[in-house]
């Protein structure tokens, strides 16, 4: 059995369109709102937190609401149109807002957009799983990490180019280059994604190797999940809360910490995070990899430790050096580690027809955490000191580390559905 590397790349596009907003989003909204409108850290925090708000309602809703769609363009296309070109429009409206100096129509149009990029994205990321096989479920998305990756380098060059010196500058090249690479994805996602053929090309090759659903475990169990899968569920839903907790606390505050730790300016700070980025554009294809032979498991116990290793050593760092690019290298691995595995884990566990309500379940933990730790994380910027982000991420990772150890269900499983033949099976 192989993946189709050719037909993941271009479902993975929808991916790295979601990807390069969210980096300009993590990092340019926390800096308007800092320098145009001069919102202090803890209330920054708070509307940083919004779109987590959101997704902890609409991503488990339309998630689920994608799973009953039946179109001639497939379950997940339909949402992936809408919500794209929603977001196209409103989010092209945040530099005027913002330039103009009117609050109250930047914080509206933000919600708007916020809105717009939860509608499509679960079924954005359904669509792997969708047409992946299960047991190329963690190389599957790899590649979808990858492309994702590809997006945030886009976007951190893309700041680090266009945006100016100073404390203002003006952010409307940026946001109009991001609408480029958006448009372009969709449009390949269009005309390139025949959703509903793929889905069936998935279910037939299912079929050939033998390769069980989970829906006999559940009707063994009168429909509902075993005990022992749901405990593994809550406590590897747990760990997707803790480690989110300590990634989306540095990324998000990363461009501020920048500036006031170590008197960056500019989009100078995307440099580290650039790096960051690389570290894990390279990893996800080997992570795959490592993953089918010693199991997913391992492999994001591996990832979380690294992590917390990772993120103890930035307190080492009174200003910027070579050594903060190994540090956040060593960040890209750890994420790549923990993120090719994770998801796949998470769907191995349910039912086929229910890919996009445990999406959604999934997006719940990881935006639950994104909701609390801006404001918990801003709050000790603000009140305790700046210092304080790298080691509250440290912590996280390791708390995420102890719950992992608990999960016993959603590794991947390649023994099952080896066959003598393929043995003989050579890449080309």
């Amino acid at each position: 059995m192989k993946l189709d590397n050719k037909k993941t790349i271009t479902v993975g596009f929808a991916f790295l369109a979601i990807s390069a907003f969210w980096q300009v989003y993590d990092n340019i909204i926390p800096l308007i709102l800092k320098y145009f409108f001069e919102i202090g850290d803890t209330l920054s925090g708070a509307i940083m937190a919004l779109d987590n708000i959101f997704a902890l309602i609409m991503l488990p809703l339309f998630g689920a609401w994608s799973d009953k769609v039946s179109h001639k363009r497939g379950k997940r296309t339909p949402f992936i149109f809408v919500g794209t070109v929603m977001a196209l429009v409103f989010m092209l409206l945040l530099p005027i807002a913002a330039n103009g100096r009117n609050l109250i129509f930047f914080i509206v149009v933000l919600l708007l957009t916020l809105i717009s990029m939860s509608i499509f994205r679960s079924p954005a990321v359904s669509l792997m799983p969708d047409v992946t096989p299960k047991p190329l479920r963690s190389k599957g998305n790899a590649i979808i990490n990858l492309m994702g990756a590809i997006g945030i380098i886009l976007a951190l060059g893309l700041i680090m180019a266009l945006v100016g010196e100073g404390q203002t500058p003006d952010y409307e090249p940026l946001f109009i280059a991001i609408a480029v690479i958006m448009i372009l994805s969709l449009l390949i996602v269009l005309f390139k994604v025949d959703e509903n053929k793929m889905v069936a090309e998935r279910i037939e090759i299912e079929r050939q190797w033998g390769i069980a659903d989970e829906e006999e475990a559940f009707e063994e169990s009168d429909g509902k999940m075993p005990k022992d899968i749901k405990r593994s569920l809550v406590f590897l839903l747990l760990s997707v809360a803790f480690w989110y907790m300590a990634y989306n606390a540095v990324t998000t505050a990363f461009s501020k910490y920048a500036t006031q730790m170590w008197g960056m300016e500019g989009g100078s700070f995307a440099g580290a995070l650039m790096v960051a980025s690389v570290g894990a554009l390279v990893s996800f294809i080997p992570v795959g990899i490592i993953s089918s032979k010693f199991g997913r498991k391992k492999v994001i116990l591996f990832g979380v430790a690294l992590l917390a290793f990772s993120f103890l050593s930035g307190v080492l760092f009174e200003k910027p050096n070579f050594a903060i690019n190994i540090m956040f290298f060593l960040v890209g691995v750890a994420w790549a580690s923990i993120n090719v595995n994770s998801y796949p884990m998470v769907v191995e566990m349910c039912k086929g027809s229910d890919i996009g309500k445990f999406t959604g379940m999934y997006y719940t933990f990881s935006m639950a955490a994104q909701v609390l730790t801006p404001v918990l994380s801003g709050a000790f910027l603000e009140h305790v000191g700046y210092w304080t982000l790298f080691p509250y991420a440290a912590i996280f990772s390791a708390t995420a580390f102890c719950t992992m150890l608990m999960v016993k269900h959603g590794d991947s499983k390649p023994d099952a559905i080896k066959s003598k033949l393929e043995a003989f099976d050579i890449d080309d």
